[in-house]
């Protein structure tokens, strides 16, 4: 059956880009891997600190105290912000620390760009990052208070 509803596009490119993520991830392994609990530490765990309260290493060397990770649903209304979470880490929702949207402070990892070489990917890359993002979002959702 061919999907002629538009609307399920994108959805369908970020479920394929979530399963090509998990794809590439050892059989053997596959349980124990937290894709986005790898992301924040290689990502956001040196400003954010490792469990999101805002006193990760490079603290003292930033000029603004970076977000307590861990208070993002108490400050709204007991409710996680997902989409401004999502907007933050793909630059939608500028945050001055996280660097001008050229050059954010985690590189690249979470915008989508086509290759430079010219060669089409064998994914679809913006469905890559769309994972990316969704399960960085799901990790700081977990880093709530209760």
């Amino acid at each position: 059956m061919i999907l002629q509803n538009r609307l399920w596009a994108r959805p369908l490119s970020v479920l394929a880009g979530v399963a090509l993520a998990c794809a590439t991830v050892p059989a053997a392994s596959q349980s124990s891997v937290d894709y986005g609990k790898q992301l924040y530490r290689d990502n956001c765990a040196v400003c954010h600190g490792p469990e999101g309260k805002g006193d990760g290493p490079y603290r003292p060397y930033l000029t603004k105290d970076p977000a307590d990770l861990t208070v993002l649903s108490r400050m709204n209304n007991g409710v996680f912000p997902v989409s401004r979470v999502y907007q933050v880490i793909d630059g939608r929702w500028e945050v001055g620390a996280h660097g001008p949207r050229e050059m954010p402070i985690w590189g690249y990892a979470y915008v989508f760009r086509p290759p430079d070489n010219g060669l089409a990917t064998p994914y679809e890359m913006e469905a890559v990052v769309r994972a990316r993002i969704l399960a960085l979002v799901e990790y700081v959702s977990r880093l709530q208070a209760r």
